[in-house]
Formats: C-alpha cells, sequence, structure tokens
C-alpha cells in the first residue's frame, strides 16, 4: 500500500482533503451541527461515513469480481448500508447492514449469496477489520437486468 495523505484546510475551518495511496482526493472533515456556522457551506464527508463506504466499495469490488468469474450475466449493483454506532465517545460502530441489490441476467441466487459471503468472511480487508468491533450482517435482492448505474441515478 503507498502513503496516504492528509492536508489541514486551515483557517477555521474543520476540513481536510486526503489523498489516497493513488493520488485521488476527497474533502473530509468532522460533522458539523445544525446551526454551525459550516452548516451552509459544508462539502466534506464525514470521517466515519468514509469508513462505511469503504466497506461498501470493498465488498461491491469482490461481488462483482466473484460473479463475473462465476460466469454470471451482472449488469448492476447497488448497495446501502444501515450503520449503527456506540451513543457515547468514540462513538464505535457496533452493526452495520448491508443490502445488496444485484441485478443481471437469468442470475444464480446461491452464487449471489455465496458472492457476498466470500467477500465478507474471506476477501473484504475492509470488513475483516471492522467486523472485530462490528457486527455485519447483510441481506439481497435478484433483480431483473437494469441499465447500467450512471452518476444522475440515485443511490438506493
Amino acid at each position: 500500500m503507498g502513503k496516504i495523505a492528509l492536508h489541514w484546510v486551515g483557517h477555521d475551518s474543520t476540513m481536510f482533503i486526503a489523498r489516497d495511496s493513488f493520488g485521488h482526493m476527497v474533502v473530509t472533515g468532522s460533522w458539523p451541527k445544525e446551526g454551525d456556522p459550516e452548516w451552509v457551506e459544508w462539502k466534506g464527508v464525514k470521517p466515519s461515513d468514509l469508513l462505511v463506504m469503504a466497506l461498501c466499495s470493498c465488498s461491491a469490488y469482490d461481488v462483482v469480481t466473484i460473479l463475473r468469474r462465476q460466469r454470471q450475466k451482472l449488469t448492476d449493483l447497488h448497495i446501502t448500508a444501515d450503520a449503527h454506532q456506540a451513543p457515547e465517545p468514540p462513538y464505535a460502530f457496533t452493526a452495520i447492514h448491508l443490502h445488496y441489490k444485484v441485478f443481471g441476467c437469468n442470475l444464480d441466487p446461491a452464487k449471489v449469496e455465496r458472492a457476498i459471503k466470500l467477500s465478507e468472511e474471506k476477501y473484504c480487508s475492509v470488513a475483516a477489520t471492522i467486523r472485530e468491533v462490528a457486527k455485519i450482517t447483510h441481506s439481497f435482492e435478484v433483480l431483473a437486468a437494469a441499465a447500467p448505474s450512471t452518476a444522475e441515478q440515485p443511490l438506493d
């Protein structure tokens, strides 16, 4: 793994610019409370949300790769996460439920279930790290082929 870097935007903000090992950037920071001066201008990702997004991304990569290897005709994949955190600092995650909507032509539900389990239990490094402190569960739906996702489509 390459170096991860972070730079504080500075001034009166709690905003940061992070760079991954490939040079991709993301704006992040602490979550403002409604009414805070930064609330209106908030454009960053909540750091704890990044962790859940990483879990979804890691698992999605695995599921797509595994289903392709199984010669399943996957056309689209949506994952939503319902994450729960402890009520007191440091607000550790206690449970995360992932719901997979898997679209394709004649997909075998048993292969979809196996791909998800392999991801969550064997291949996803994010899941391997998180499951030490939070219970990860999942559900899934196999749906008829859909048009490929675009940035304009909702993520639900």
